[in-house]
């Protein structure tokens, strides 16, 4: 079994700046679930913003120690791919809190806790597949994981083309109409993104496995 050891050189330090960033993509997922359950007048789009600054002072240290260290054995652009894909993570998820604190009024009763349930649920295997590089490249495990990563995104797909679905066909107000449609492709392309991170890990494993 490959060890990552000798990919990054300086052993622990790119474990544990990965593993950070998964934590942050998933303490985003996990706030934006508390913030759907809020009352309007205590919602507060704090902890979003410390996710994403977190994450992109995450990616630019990385980026920085990329420099600084000498990368054997796996390509320098699988460690940035990795490190763009989870910091888009918490990008999307604050872009959909921000729109929906906003428009929340016109939202009504539609329900999106079970969707961003699912988006918690990614990162949550997300971050399992980025812990599980400290230990090597191991390909079966990861492999589970990424199916499981992938079944979660094609649940999330189903369920969102539901509430598509029931908009087409009984929304009559076309101001409501846009803002939801808006909230929708949001919330979808943060499941994406988390979908996007496993193929890179899985790609990763591949390779060096």
């Amino acid at each position: 079994m490959f060890s990552l050891q000798t990919i990054f050189g300086k052993g622990d330090k790119f474990y544990g700046l990965l593993e950070a960033s998964a934590a942050a993509a998933r303490e985003s997922a996990r706030a934006l679930g508390e913030l759907l359950a809020t009352p309007p007048a205590q919602r507060s789009l704090e902890r979003f913003k410390e996710a994403r600054q977190r994450e992109k002072d995450l990616a630019a240290r990385i980026s920085e120690e990329l420099v600084n260290t000498f990368v054997t054995a796996l390509e320098r652009e699988d460690i940035e791919a990795l490190s763009n894909a989870l910091y888009k993570i918490p990008k999307v998820v604050e872009k959909f809190a921000e729109r929906f604190t906003l428009a929340s009024e016109r939202v009504g009763d539609v329900d999106f806790v079970s969707r961003a349930a699912m988006l918690e649920r990614a990162c949550a295997v997300l971050e399992e597949m980025v812990l599980l590089l400290r230990r090597g490249m191991d390909l079966e495990t990861t492999r589970k994981l990424n199916d499981k990563l992938q079944a979660i995104e094609s649940e999330a797909d189903r369920l969102i083309l539901e509430l598509y679905r029931d908009t087409y066909t009984r929304e009559a107000d076309p101001m409501r109409y846009l803002i939801l449609k808006d909230l929708f492709e949001i919330l979808e392309k943060a499941i994406d993104r988390c979908r996007d991170a496993g193929n890179v890990i899985y790609h990763v494993v591949l390779k060096n496995a």
